[in-house]
């Protein structure tokens, strides 16, 4: 499966800066197309990924943040309309989702659980809910952010 990751740095930071200035909003309404789906499964999200031969990528987002946004819009929405499997989980939200241990969790308890206090970070999974390659947190220089995003995928790939 090929998706391009080319944003240009001036996209990117003009998006991040334009979200920061209040220009596009900081809700952004679950009918939006700007949103990745929410986890409702973990289990379930991440055999649909495998089943593809893909990681399962886990945004973890945080509502009003303006570099989640610009990740989300400039490199994981095109993602995902090609195919590869990314479901989001919302630091503070008591949105309910199951956990690699089949356990009913709210997002928010996920979040804890996987220690993360950075958005937007990115998980990638492979076997077993392994993590299958190297956190991706915070905002990085968008320059590299589509490269770095690739390779991660690619280690992810390569370790099951």
């Amino acid at each position: 499966m090929k998706f391009s990751l080319n944003v240009s740095r001036r996209d990117f930071c003009g998006r991040a800066a334009a979200i920061g200035a209040g220009l596009w909003g900081a809700h952004v309404s679950a009918a939006s197309p700007d949103v990745l789906p929410p986890s409702r499964s973990l289990p379930q999200e991440l055999s649909a990924a495998l089943a593809k031969d893909h990681p399962l990528i886990v945004m973890v987002s945080l509502a009003g943040c303006p570099y989640c946004h610009a990740a989300r819009r400039s490199y994981l929405l095109p993602m995902w309309r090609e195919g590869v499997p990314l479901v989001q989980v919302d630091m503070r939200s008591a949105a309910i989702t199951v956990d690699f241990q089949g356990q009913r969790v709210t997002h928010d308890q996920l979040v804890q659980q996987w220690r993360i206090s950075i958005a937007p970070t990115l998980l990638f999974f492979g076997p077993q809910g392994r993590e299958a390659a190297e956190r991706m947190e915070g905002a990085y220089l968008p320059d590299f952010y589509g490269s770095y995003l690739e390779a991660r995928i690619q280690k992810a790939r390569g370790s099951w």
